[in-house]
């Protein structure tokens, strides 16, 4: 009888409370026809939005919030869940996260007081790649279970924790989600053959974006993340489970990002723990952690990684699952139990409902310890914040492999003179602040870059006067950040090189791929220049309160009685002024050769009428400065370049990226694909073909079909063939066109006959030539140093040095006759220790080689770009080597 509702009634009554009413909400299949996990089913974005909204006008505890606006309009949504006692005093609540993660002006006493009346907030998102589609569902399914439950635990985490249901991209979802559900037989629905990216420009990328900063979904994500909500814990959603499990759910391998808090990596193996607890509680087997998938905590681009360097907990799962059934296979090595798989799962059919229920019990894992913890997540978010702030005020080290490295070498003893000489040298001090001077040539870049911090949360001052700190004068307008903050560690991974271990699987033994990047350093990749300062400074400082900030106006000088204008190419937003002046239909030429006072690669525009109020709007509104002269230099005739990009039907994350750049710098351009390059007669339409990393293999390529759905983007799958495309790219050459090609493209010249080979080998037994093995060279994507023949053309504004992103990059070797042939070195590793940044095993193998070439074929130019010098719209430092490329393509050469 007490199970009767009648009797829950009276025994609540007799307890002396009332029993919890669950909201009368839709429910999903209500909403879709289907329930969430179906068979077969999918909820694209747009009926995401119309239910969220539904739920929102429901349920006292839902309240939807658009944090933005998509890359492609739409708008961007998170649910803000939580008591309805808690939501009337939710600007309280959001102003006690942030001032315990800021912990700033709080001590140890004023942090517990506020995390005894604070809750904790936990975010948990879904569908950052749309093609992972069980995440945005699962998104679904969990709000709606904390919209309408009563039981004791969900009213409970409700009571003490804020929840934040973030959906991480919106245009994927309906992309993804539409391109499933067009066929109207459910067992033909298929996710294979998107006809384009699941994010506008960058695809899986996104989830590479989070300390840049670039797209339009990373900036809505971050502000919320790092400037209006604060969360201790960060929950991010992915697909697929290592084969022959279900799922991997954290603690993450090594190695983990030195520059974190150790409190950092113990919170999310706690939280880990409590998701694999729940998980064998539920009778729910297959979860693996650290060794059974290759997540660690060490690049800081992905949404869950930022995350760590902001003292929040960052959590990942992988999960298994497909609205089409799928299977778990027999992987015997899979049944046997250890350490980080506690419970295997037999092979079996695998329902896509199966998937969403474990991902539910790792949403309410995380919640339930959420709000068990509160007040220590509170307090420690406080405590690391304030540690930060602490070590950046004061004389401070960070041991990092190298350091161990030589006092492994110096084979010192074990007293403290030694410990205190090796690990304390006072040069080697960590820095307590930077400062970004405003008289840097590129100062438009460095405020770039301060924007990328800004976005990410991070304190940045601004001077008001001109100022001496270290020694040195600073002129008013430079920037200052100091290291004395909440998100040092964040600050430190900008500024300061990464140091990634030798990691191979055994002594002698192959290395371990890094997740990512092993460094990537971005005050290096955007060529910032800044001052390390390691003793405490002050000055007339004021702090930038705005998400961005704006460049200094340029200035237009000397135009009284000037017969033109120069524009030097200092800066990479001298291209971007070169656009709006062709476009305004403005006269530009281009200085070839210095002299007279004017460097090669200066721009010219005569004058005529038009041309100082044009002049002085492109000034004000990009920060560049023209100055005018009394005579006109000598100077080739530029118009804007018919510039043709390659792509791919399914989408090349480079070339997005590429379009991207070109967008942002307003160089007009075309996206082609391989199908259009066979048609021949690229020289009537084009003067410059980019292919980037992909695009050419050198292997048959071009087979896959066209897209049906959109003709404007019909063209293989595939790279460009060698039997079909290289001939027609050649002829493009031959009369006069520019080719650029990145990365594994550059095999393109080889193949075209330019007297280049593969630098990196080594002679067999057979007295040939070989690729040297990963056991002697292994340079996964980090950051090196090259010089720079800066007359190039292609180089002009760089310096006679460079910072590249190299990733097991081509390099070359000229071979015989290549001076005569017409091809020269642009860049070249001078050093045998090239490293910047990152891990570099054999890197003297480099010394000698070249990155970067160019090559005449025929009338035209063929630019091989060796290191990734666009990569993923971060390296600054290197875009012009491309800029160059496009706008010399139209000056005939010699």
């Amino acid at each position: 009888m007490l199970r009767t509702p009648s009797a829950v009634v009276l025994v609540a009554l007799l307890a002396g409370t009332a029993p919890a009413q669950a909201p009368a909400v839709t429910t999903p299949k209500a909403a879709f026809g289907f329930h969430v996990g179906d068979d077969y089913c999918l909820a694209n974005y747009a009926q995401l939005k119309t239910y969220w909204e539904k739920l929102a006008a429901e349920s006292d505890r839902v309240k939807l919030v658009t944090i933005g606006t998509t890359a492609e309009g739409r708008p961007q949504l998170a649910a803000v869940v939580t008591s309805p006692a808690n939501h009337r005093r939710l600007a309280e609540l959001k102003a006690t996260a942030r001032r315990l993660a800021l912990a700033d002006g709080i001590d140890a006493a004023g942090a517990k007081q506020l995390a005894a009346q604070g809750k904790a907030v936990v975010w948990i998102d879904g569908g950052l790649h749309a093609s992972e589609t069980l995440c945005a569902q699962v998104l679904v399914e969990t709000l709606y279970q904390f919209a309408s439950a009563a039981d004791a635990e969900t009213l409970r985490i409700l009571d003490d924790v804020v929840i934040l249901f973030v959906h991480a991209n919106p245009d994927g979802h309906d992309l993804v989600a539409d391109h499933y559900m067009k066929e109207k037989e459910p067992t033909k629905r298929s996710l294979t053959g998107l006809p384009r990216l699941y994010q506008k420009y960058v695809g899986h990328d996104n989830n590479r974006d989070f300390y840049a900063n670039t797209q339009a979904e990373t900036k809505n994500l971050n502000r919320l993340m790092y400037r209006e909500w604060f969360p201790q814990i960060v929950y991010n959603h992915h697909q697929s489970g290592p084969p022959g499990t279900v799922l991997f759910c954290p603690p993450f391998r090594d190695p983990f990002n030195y520059f974190c808090d150790p409190l950092t990596l113990n919170g999310i193996d706690a939280v880990g723990a409590a998701m694999m607890q729940r998980f064998l509680v539920e009778g729910k087997p297959g979860a693996t952690t650290r060794s059974g998938a290759p997540y660690s905590t060490w690049f800081n681009g992905g949404l869950r990684t930022t995350a760590g360097f902001h003292n929040m907990i960052g959590l990942l799962t992988e999960t298994v699952g497909s609205p089409t059934p799928s299977a778990i296979p027999l992987l015997s090595a899979k049944q046997l139990p250890k350490g980080d798989y506690l419970a295997p799962v037999p092979p079996q059919k695998w329902r896509f409902r199966q998937s969403v229920d474990y991902s539910v019990t790792a949403n309410r894992a995380v919640l339930d310890y959420a709000s068990r913890h509160r007040e220590q997540l509170l307090f420690n978010i406080w405590k690391m914040g304030n540690t930060a702030i602490e070590r950046g005020g004061r004389d401070s080290w960070t041991v990092t492999p190298k350091v161990v490295e030589a006092a492994q070498a110096a084979g010192k003893g074990k007293g403290g003179a030694d410990f205190d000489k090796l690990f304390r040298d006072p040069a080697k001090r960590d820095p307590r602040g930077y400062v970004l001077p405003a008289d840097q040539p590129d100062f438009l870049t460095a405020t770039k870059f301060v924007n990328a911090l800004l976005g990410t949360g991070v304190t940045v001052h601004r001077a008001t006067a001109d100022f001496t700190a270290g020694g040195k004068s600073y002129p008013k307008g430079s920037y200052v950040v100091k290291t004395g903050q909440a998100f040092r560690a964040h600050v430190l991974d900008m500024f300061e090189p990464q140091d990634h271990p030798n990691d191979f699987a055994y002594p002698g033994g192959p290395p371990v791929r890094p997740y990512d990047s092993a460094g990537y350093t971005l005050a290096y990749q955007m060529a910032v220049k800044f001052d390390r300062l390691l003793d405490g400074f002050d000055g007339p400082f004021e702090a930038i309160t705005t998400e961005t900030v704006a460049p200094p106006p340029g200035r237009v000088l000397g135009a009284d009685g000037a017969v033109g204008f120069v524009l030097g190419v200092e800066t990479n937003d001298a291209f971007r002024a070169v656009n709006r002046l062709h476009k305004a239909g403005e006269e530009v030429r281009r200085v070839q050769t210095a002299g007279g006072g004017h460097a090669a690669g200066t721009f010219f525009v005569p004058r005529k009428d038009t041309t100082p109020e044009v002049v002085k709007t492109i000034a004000a509104d990009l920060g560049v400065t023209f100055r005018g002269v009394k005579d006109a230099p000598e100077a080739a005739a530029l118009k804007p370049a018919r510039v043709a990009l390659w792509d791919k039907f399914g989408g090349s994350m480079p070339s997005g990226w590429t379009r991207w750049l070109l967008e942002q710098f307003e160089f007009p351009h075309r996206v082609v694909f391989t199908a259009e390059l066979d048609k021949g007669d690229l020289r009537e339409r084009y003067d410059v073909l980019i292919l980037v990393d992909g695009a050419y293999s050198g292997d048959a390529g071009g087979k896959g079909g066209d897209n049906p759905e959109t003709p404007e983007a019909k063209g293989p799958r595939g790279a460009v063939s060698k039997a079909t495309t290289l001939p027609q790219i050649k002829r493009f050459l031959e009369a006069g066109g520019t080719v650029l090609t990145i990365g594994s493209s550059t095999k393109l010249g080889a193949e075209l006959g330019v007297p280049v080979a593969n630098y990196l080998t080594e002679v067999d037994d057979k007295n040939e030539p070989k690729a040297l093995a990963s056991t002697k060279f292994y340079v996964p994507s980090s950051v090196l140093r090259v010089q720079v023949d800066d007359s190039s053309s292609l180089a002009w504004g760089l310096g006679d040095h460079a910072d590249v992103m190299f990733s097991n990059s081509p390099t070359f070797r000229l071979t015989n006759n290549a001076a005569e042939a017409g091809v020269k070195r642009v860049a070249w590793f001078d050093s045998a220790t090239p490293l910047r940044s990152g891990w570099a095993w054999g890197q003297q193998h480099l010394e000698g080689g070249a990155a970067v070439v160019d090559a005449k074929v025929g009338r035209g130019r063929l630019a091989l770009y060796g290191p990734q010098v666009l990569f993923r719209g971060q390296p600054h430092g290197t875009f012009r080597l491309v800029f160059n490329g496009i706008v010399q393509s139209v000056v005939p050469r010699e």
